[in-house]
């Protein structure tokens, strides 16, 4: 086994373990919150969920500029990973939510300032896989992919500041009024705990996936050059 495959399946170990750990807490540390009650620990995952989500958008719009300043290929393959995870877990925060929202607000959904940008910001990077999709050639799929992820990110502060700027019904948990929550210090430390953990588990995925997005990129590459082999000898004979 290579050292950076030791390296992958200790942190993989570690994300385990810490990810358990904050579930843990969930469950058994933080106190039930007494306005809303037991339905309030889901959104320890999914403020958790919706920071990665936007972590990975932005790990997606370094890794553009990075591209088209170094071009080298290396870049695509972390974006698009980040692109996949960032949309898992937006997903995820949007299930979550809407699991909240329901006893909440009395509704799955409700086009609220802040549920309605994450859902263009999720479609916002649909569409980014869609492109990549449609072109075969690898280093203008990297360069319009590159191109996409910087200009996409700006749906991201939108999202993050929509509960701040906009009159919203969304709780704002840090730098907010959380007069609808009652946070208490252990609550606090409970939501750290689930961002750290995610945020490692973020680590490791996207290190997975992109090792997995090069040898998916190198196949496509040896492919074309095969079939455009095949091509020739057709037209030589």
């Amino acid at each position: 086994m290579s050292s950076e495959n030791k390296k992958l399946k200790i942190l993989s170990y570690v994300v385990f373990f810490m990810v358990l750990g904050a579930f843990a807490m969930v469950l058994f540390y933080a106190p039930i919150e007494q306005n809303m009650g037991i339905v309030q620990k889901v959104f320890f995952f999914h403020v958790s969920a919706a920071w990665i989500g936007m972590l990975a958008f932005l790990v997606a719009a370094v890794c553009g500029i990075l591209y088209l300043t170094k071009k080298r290929m290396i870049f695509d393959p972390i974006a698009f990973s980040a692109v996949e995870i960032g949309l898992l877990f937006t997903a995820i925060a949007n299930f979550s939510g809407m699991i909240w929202a329901k006893p909440i607000w009395n509704t799955w959904w409700t086009w609220d300032p802040r549920l309605t940008t994450m859902t263009i910001m999720a479609f916002t990077y649909i569409g980014y896989l869609l492109l990549r999709r449609g072109v075969d050639n690898p280093e203008k799929r990297a360069r319009f992919g590159a191109v996409y992820a910087i200009i996409g990110f700006a749906s991201v502060p939108l999202t993050f500041f929509s509960s701040r700027l906009l009159r919203t019904i969304h709780p704002t948990i840090f730098g907010g009024d959380t007069g609808d929550m009652a946070m208490t210090s252990a609550m606090y430390q409970t939501m750290a705990a689930g961002i750290v953990a995610f945020t490692v588990l973020f680590a490791a995925l996207l290190w997975h996936r992109s090792i997995l997005a090069a040898r998916e990129m190198e196949i496509d590459a040896l492919r074309a050059q095969t079939e455009t082999l095949e091509f020739g000898e057709v037209q030589d004979d």
